[in-house]
């Protein structure tokens, strides 16, 4: 019988999100398998939000923008091929991490559908992994409050994020204090000036 965990994203997976994502299932007994589930963008959303972005231009003369529903079948098979790229670099992912995993892209409202795919796995608790950017983290914070309301199983609430640059944060660690030696000599030089002119 098998540990499994249903992993609703919204982006695709990155090597270092797989890795910490697995790490966290280490010392599970069973054998773990994920099942990752990414919602496809409604081609129809897409369109109109960029039509309403450029509705400035139409008040600058810009003529009507008219979408036939050729364009817009076009739209949505790129999403759709978009979407399918993300699940399999986010098997992949997985797969490096040592992991088995498994996975589908949904059109359906995502937590309609991690709610089913939940029932179906017999999933043994779920992670929904967001971006880390504020605006999306807000909006997306209702995946989970959604799903702890109607799953009797664990959700767990991760932001994603790419592989650290360790040398970047180190260096910034080492300038930051150096900054601070600098500072202190400059305050502790100017308190001495001060008491020896009294």
């Amino acid at each position: 019988m098998s540990y499994n965990i249903v992993v609703l994203v919204e982006e695709p997976v990155s090597d270092w999100d797989a890795r910490q994502i697995v790490a966290l299932h280490a010392d599970t007994p069973e054998p773990v398998r994920y099942h990752v589930l990414i919602p496809v963008e409604d081609a129809a959303s897409r369109v109109e939000s960029t039509i309403g972005s450029l509705a400035a231009s139409e008040v600058m003369g810009t003529a009507a923008m008219y979408v036939d529903e050729a364009d817009l079948e076009r739209v949505h098979e790129e999403i759709r091929a978009a979407s399918k790229r993300s699940l399999a670099q986010s098997l992949e992912a997985f797969a490096k991490a040592g992991a088995q995993a498994g996975g589908e892209v949904t059109a359906t409202d995502p937590l309609d559908r991690l709610c089913a795919l939940s029932q179906e796995c017999g999933a043994a608790e779920i992670i929904i992994l967001t971006r880390p950017h504020v605006i999306a983290e807000l909006f997306h914070v209702d995946w989970t409050a959604r799903a702890r309301r109607r799953l009797k199983v664990p959700v767990l609430h991760l932001l994603a994020r790419g592989e650290p640059d360790w040398e970047s944060e180190v260096e910034a660690g080492h300038a930051a204090e150096a900054e601070e030696r600098a500072r202190r000599e400059t305050n502790g030089g100017a308190a001495g000036t001060t008491s020896g002119t009294a």
